[in-house]
């Protein structure tokens, strides 16, 4: 990595996520597998900023991060991969390399949205507690399907979810 983080966790993560953007924006657009589990594994510090209620997704997106990263010993890219699991005929089947991205991907996109909403909550804030509605909504948008059990369990604790200010400071 070019700079320092200066332990800035979310300076980190900008640093590695760009470094990938700029090999999926160039003309050879394979991206290493190491390099994303890497990019990856910093961000699960941030499901502890959303409270207990994400818990169960941390431990979830941490399994499927060390698991990709432990395939990134054998197998050099994405698109590797995803070729390796259709070639096996194992896509669909739990615990296979691409169902574990395909939740990798979610969780990155659940911890995107509701950071924006976060972020965007000043003018939702009330009494305490922050962004029920559009963060509810931000889930169900980006990787929610109606019978999942883990949407529900979440959204039976929203009420413990940090505060605007709590997640700032």
């Amino acid at each position: 990595m070019a700079g320092t983080d200066n332990g800035k966790p979310l300076a980190k993560i900008s640093e590695l996520f760009k470094e990938l953007a700029a090999t999926v924006n160039s003309e050879a657009a394979d991206v290493e597998l190491a390099a994303f589990s890497r990019a990856c594994s910093h961000v699960s510090p941030l499901f502890g900023c959303l409270g207990i209620a994400f818990k169960f997704a941390e431990m979830d997106y941490v399994a499927k991060v060390d698991d990709l990263a432990e395939a990134s010993k054998s197998i050099l890219t994405l698109q590797s991969v995803i070729d390796r699991d259709i070639e096996g005929n194992c896509v669909r089947k739990a615990g296979s390399h691409t169902r574990n991205l395909l939740r990798v991907k979610r969780g990155l996109d659940m911890v995107r949205v509701l950071f924006e909403q976060i972020l965007a909550a000043e003018y939702v804030y009330h009494h305490g507690k922050f962004l029920k509605g559009s963060s509810i909504q931000g889930l169900r948008t980006s990787i929610c399907s109606p019978s999942w059990m883990g949407y529900k369990k979440s959204c039976c604790r929203w009420d413990v979810c940090p505060s605007h200010e709590g997640t700032i400071t």
